[in-house]
């Protein structure tokens, strides 16, 4: 009975903390930390929103890159550009009817002009957007566009072989 009353507490544990229990808030200089430093971690940053049809079509792209590259430093970081009144009632449901296994940030900045410039400057702030960093190589790509799952593994190759 101990055994069976154990093995279940387990398996409740297992599968509660699964997914991603909460979404952080992130600002601009955690943006900054992913791109400098001498990290050797490939850094995969995509700026989506749940109400944008492109970058729910590439979602999977992303899913699959983050399932494929996990035991390598690889770290997939799903950006979340909603607004701020729609992370519990519209992000957070998303993510768990998805299940979504990359982490999920929402970028908490109120004046996009503070960190569109930042990640690059020839972005125009239109999503989705994908920057992929290896810091401590100074490797970066930068893509204002949708990106099929062969181009993120070229990219992240490229990456890892730098």
């Amino acid at each position: 009975m101990r055994k069976t009353l154990l093995l279940g507490l387990t398996m409740t544990l297992s599968f509660s903390l699964s997914g991603q229990d909460t979404i952080p808030f992130i600002r601009s200089a955690q943006l900054s930390a992913w791109r400098s430093g001498d990290s050797d971690t490939v850094y995969v940053l995509n700026f989506w929103a749940t109400w944008c049809a492109p970058c729910l079509a590439e979602l999977p792209h992303f899913e699959k890159l983050n399932a494929d590259y996990a035991q390598q430093p690889v770290r997939v970081v799903l950006i979340s550009t909603d607004f701020r009144r729609d992370v519990e009632r519209r992000l957070r449901p998303f993510i768990e009817r998805q299940n979504l296994k990359s982490q999920v940030v929402f970028l908490d900045e109120k004046t996009p002009n503070d960190w569109i410039d930042l990640i690059s400057p020839e972005w125009s702030g239109a999503i989705p957007a994908t920057l992929i960093v290896r810091p401590k190589t100074k490797f970066e790509r930068f893509f204002e566009r949708s990106l099929r799952y062969e181009d993120l593994e070229e990219i992240v190759r490229e990456a890892l072989a730098q």
